[in-house]
């Protein structure tokens, strides 16, 4: 594990533009569950698909509303902080270099620690818009209605997440990012949801160096050249001091 920290360490230095994908495992180090591992409202009759797709939403907004904020109600407090990962990639950026971070959580953790190149590629839960005027609402808004209308049309407004069903409008700019990166590096995802998952696959095609921190091993394990089974946290911690 120490030749891997190490040699992730020297690439990371020699890098002048890294691109950083983030997934669950990022988001779970700050306590915050992976909302796959919520299985009782899905059990009842519906998959989880069906819950959070745009179709759901259409055809009862009431309803899809009920249902997603138990699914996402501990992340809808918006009380959780930013762990040590988060706090590496902001402070590596604050060094001076060039951070981009394509992010699959929709928590908004990394905005919080101070990343100023965030593409959240599935949304944000700490805001709904309405379909209607494009008018937009914060969490408080959110939390205090049962129901969240907009204040101005009366439409039921969408959360700012990309639902099942919906097309995933970065995409194509996380693409650009990945295969003109010096460095791309995955931490904390499973690497199992389309189209994401080929973004790594695309960046060593590029001849784009790859590294990999999860503490599981993933299916797309052979496309990095270095893999860390390990935590994010105390691997940031290491790499903080060796670069610093």
């Amino acid at each position: 594990m120490q030749q891997e920290i190490m040699q992730l360490a020297s690439a990371i230095r020699q890098a002048g533009h890294v691109v950083v994908l983030s997934g669950a495992g990022m988001s779970t180090e700050s306590g915050i569950p992976d909302f796959r591992s919520a299985k009782g409202l899905w059990q009842q009759g519906m998959r989880l698909e069906e819950l959070v797709s745009i179709d759901y939403f259409r055809a009862d907004p009431e309803a899809f509303w009920h249902s997603f904020k138990q699914l996402f109600h501990t992340k809808l407090l918006g009380n959780y902080q930013p762990n040590a990962g988060h706090r590496f990639l902001a402070w590596l950026e604050a060094t001076g270099k060039q951070v981009s971070i394509l992010t699959q959580n929709i928590d908004g953790l990394h905005g919080v620690a101070g990343s100023q190149h965030v593409l959240e590629l599935h949304g944000t839960l700490r805001s709904a818009s309405c379909p209607g005027c494009s008018r937009q609402q914060g969490l408080d808004y959110i939390n205090h209605h049962v129901l969240p209308l907009c204040p101005h049309c009366m439409d039921v407004l969408k959360p700012d997440v990309v639902l099942y069903g919906e097309p995933v409008p970065l995409i194509e700019r996380a693409f650009e990012l990945a295969v003109s990166a010096d460095l791309l590096l995955v931490l904390g995802s499973s690497l199992e949801v389309s189209p994401v998952n080929l973004i790594p696959l695309e960046a060593a095609r590029a001849g784009v160096p790859t590294a990999l921190v999860n503490y599981t091993p993933t299916r797309m394990d052979a496309v990095f050249a270095i893999r860390l089974a390990a935590g994010i946290g105390d691997s940031c911690q290491q790499l903080s001091t060796l670069l610093g």
